[in-house]
């Protein structure tokens, strides 16, 4: 009857895993940041994804990777920079977002956080709950250059 028991709570278990794993997808290419390595599937957020003129694409884990990759390759436009939602983690356009900078949610590389919305009310609840000040993509941009 133990034995059973435990096979039942392993079953279970293996199934809540393999929920997770579902619930949870893989994002775009490539897997590590290609600035600083960390790994954007943890840092899905507040991931980007910098198209340049050149029409090489950079994936990074934040918007200070993305600001450090654009200042290194100064000799090259961005085209696109596409950044992930905070809540619903699918990639916009940075220009179109509405911006948080800073709050108590803490920042991915940097100590002054920087979240994008798609819709400027979850950026105001944002703001409500966790503070921060509501900004366009030039603030935050500017920011991520601290």
């Amino acid at each position: 009857m133990k034995y059973l028991q435990y096979l039942l709570a392993l079953s279970l278990f293996g199934l809540l895993l393999a929920g997770t794993s579902l619930a949870a997808p893989a994002v775009e290419r490539p897997a590590a940041c290609q600035v600083c390595g960390m790994d954007r599937n943890a840092f899905a957020s507040s991931r980007t994804v910098v198209t340049y003129s050149d029409k090489s694409a950079v994936g990074t884990c934040s918007i200070n990777c993305a600001y450090n990759d654009a200042a290194a390759k100064k000799s090259l436009k961005i085209v696109l920079l596409q950044v992930a939602d905070h809540d619903t983690r699918k990639l916009i356009d940075a220009k179109k977002t509405f911006w948080v900078v800073g709050g108590k949610e803490p920042g991915v590389m940097s100590g002054t956080a920087k979240w994008a919305f798609a819709e400027k009310k979850r950026a105001e609840a944002f703001v409500g709950s966790q503070g921060g000040q509501l900004a366009g993509f030039d603030a935050a941009w500017k920011a991520a250059a601290h």
